[in-house]
């Protein structure tokens, strides 16, 4: 027994999690649960009555489960960061990869230890690895160094022919890793995530995930799945089994050849702890010429918290605005004020030197952000082409529209204006939407209300028509105009029949926050 865990082992499929079952706590446990959750920010007492080696459900689809992949493929060394992983997630995370790769495509794990204060991380890890049959290297960094630096550090001192990053708390599953190799090995420029399957924090359930998302980004620059366009389904001719193209990365979990890492930049070492580093490989990767592929037959379950147990130098939301400002600033051209004016806070972050990433740019030969939008990406948040870029002032009562910091379904808000971007940051598109973020002013009624729904880019109940001579805006589907709200409610503009008055005109402005 190691220091009170029990590494167990399962030989039958019976035992607590098997085929990735729940794992319910007893009503008598239910307190111990909850203090040993607060850890890890999962549920530890449940992770540890598995196996290290549990069996789990094949949820690849069908025709994934008939594909033969060549018998020659590159092999891979399997990167894996940790800082204070919990015995059991972490040891499952290894066992997943020991069990379910072919052994001759398994180059070596290398574990990266990010200055971990927890003692079972230390002699006891490495006697346990020791014995597993498989080159294991534990690295450690001599301070807290966060996941990107120490990816890179894993990077350098790994040796196989593809790097395969996972995270410290992941279960691969049957037939992960030959389909992502496969496609390596056809086009060395693509770099390949699996469908990354859910493992309940709570009660360590697996459950797949979906072929039907993919990765985008929303204005603040925050990761944000959504559903595979049309096109994409129908440039695969509707077979899901063939790998989607994702304008961007979750950054978890990914395959890339190792020389193309090296060739391409491989992370911006500018950037601290961790944030807004899966965005940055993701437009590189595009735009200098290579493809970002999430194949739907490679599956990997990853526990998704709520929260994070780890504290950052400098605290979280400071550490991400540096390193999304290095981003926007290295690649995303003119189409960095979407970002700086809903985030005008990050327009004071010091992100430091970032000439050493345009000098790479520059060198790669790679291609404005208009092209990734245009042509990766035609359904991004950040429209393409738009009208106007910021505040949409009513003539009449001098307010603006704000979107008050509400969610999708609710309404749209009036406020005074306060010039500061954010909340009462517009943009009137080339497609005749109105939005904020990722959400379009839609109208579905007449008379209204007007109410923020996720942009559809699909016209109908989100056209709007924008008269600059009688600065008008005019809802097509109703044929109604927006105007400045009525008695009962101050706070939110209505639908009236359209008139000539002041109070159905609004002026559209384009706001720049000076970077």
């Amino acid at each position: 027994l190691l220091f009170g865990f029990p590494a167990v082992i399962s030989r039958s499929q019976e035992g607590p999690g098997e085929m990735g079952r729940a794992v319910l706590i007893p009503r008598e446990e239910q307190e111990k649960m909850k203090e040993l959750f607060k850890i890890n920010q999962f549920n530890l007492l449940a992770s540890d009555r598995i196996a290290l080696n549990r069996s789990l459900p094949d949820v690849r689809l069908d025709g994934c489960k008939s594909k033969v992949y060549p018998e020659e493929l590159p092999n891979t060394s399997v990167v894996i960061v940790f800082h204070n992983e919990a015995w059991s997630t972490l040891l499952r995370t290894i066992h997943s990869v020991l069990e379910r790769s072919p052994p001759r495509l398994l180059a070596e794990i290398v574990l990266v230890d990010d200055a971990s204060e927890r003692e079972f991380l230390k002699a006891s890890l490495e006697n346990y690895v020791k014995k597993l049959g498989v080159p294991i290297k534990i690295l450690r960094m001599e301070q807290r160094s966060g996941l990107i630096r120490a990816r890179l550090r894993g990077a350098a001192a790994s040796k196989g022919q593809v790097i395969t990053f996972l995270d410290a708390h992941c279960e691969c599953t049957l037939g992960w890793l030959e389909p992502l190799l496969a496609r390596i090995k056809e086009d060395r420029k693509t770099v390949v995530c699996p469908i990354i399957d859910v493992i309940s924090d709570d009660t360590f359930e697996y459950m797949a995930g979906s072929d039907m998302t993919y990765g985008g980004f929303n204005w603040k620059l925050n990761f944000r799945w959504y559903p595979v366009p049309q096109r994409e389904m129908e440039r695969r001719k509707g077979d899901r089994t063939l790998p989607v193209r994702t304008p961007t990365m979750a950054g978890g979990l990914f395959s890339i050849d190792r020389n193309y890492f090296e060739e391409i930049g491989t992370y911006d070492a500018g950037m601290d702890i961790w944030g807004g580093e899966n965005l940055e490989m993701s437009f590189r990767i595009w735009q200098c010429g290579g493809s970002l592929e999430i194949v739907t037959c490679s599956h990997v379950g990853h526990v998704f918290r709520k929260a994070t147990p780890y504290t950052f130098p400098g605290g979280t939301g400071h550490v991400i605005n540096k390193n999304n400002r290095r981003l926007a600033e290295v690649w995303m051209d003119e189409f960095k004020d979407f970002f700086y004016i809903i985030s005008p806070g990050v327009v004071k972050v010091d992100y430091g030197d970032v000439s050493i990433r345009k000098a790479l740019r520059e060198r790669l030969g790679c291609k404005p952000f208009s092209w990734y939008l245009e042509n990766v990406y035609p359904d991004s948040q950040i429209p393409r082409r738009y009208y106007s870029l910021g505040e949409i002032r009513n003539v009449e009562t001098n307010q603006c529209l704000d979107n008050m910091g509400r969610k999708e379904n609710e309404k749209v808000g009036f406020f005074n204006c306060h010039g500061m971007g954010g909340n009462q940051v517009f943009s009137y598109t080339a497609d005749k939407e109105i939005r904020t973020d990722d959400l379009c002013l839609d109208v579905s009624r007449l008379n209204g209300p007007v109410l923020m729904l996720k942009c559809h880019h699909l016209r109908g109940n989100q056209l709007w028509e924008y008269d600059a001579e009688k600065l008008t805006l005019r809802h097509l589907n109703s044929n109604q105009c927006l105007a400045e709200p009525s008695e009962e409610d101050r706070l939110v503009p209505t639908m009236r029949e359209c008139g000539s008055g002041r109070s159905q005109q609004w002026l559209l402005r384009n706001m720049t926050l000076g970077a």
